[in-house]
């Protein structure tokens, strides 16, 4: 894979992952992207494409994961608590 071919595919990751994480800031999507490309570093690239998406994903979806608001406590029957 040219290294045109792999610029252009990565920029489609990082949109493919602005979509996926619309609640995080490009920012912090193009850090993970970077980090996770900058990782790859052999000199076969046919798949490093996929291997920053996997890697950026599962990141992106710890942060969001982390900085997700708290569940809401329910009833045991699943509509309002009794104290609201």
């Amino acid at each position: 894979m040219g290294k045109e071919r792999e610029s252009k595919e990565i920029d489609e990751v990082q949109a493919r992952l602005a979509e996926r994480f619309p609640q995080l800031d490009e920012d912090t999507i193009a850090a993970a992207v970077r980090l996770a490309h900058s990782e790859l570093t052999g000199d076969i690239r046919d798949f490093v494409p996929v291997l920053v998406e996997h890697n950026a994903r599962d990141r992106l979806a710890a942060i969001a994961d982390r900085d997700a608001p708290p569940a809401q406590d329910a009833s045991p029957e699943g509509g309002p608590s009794a104290t609201s």
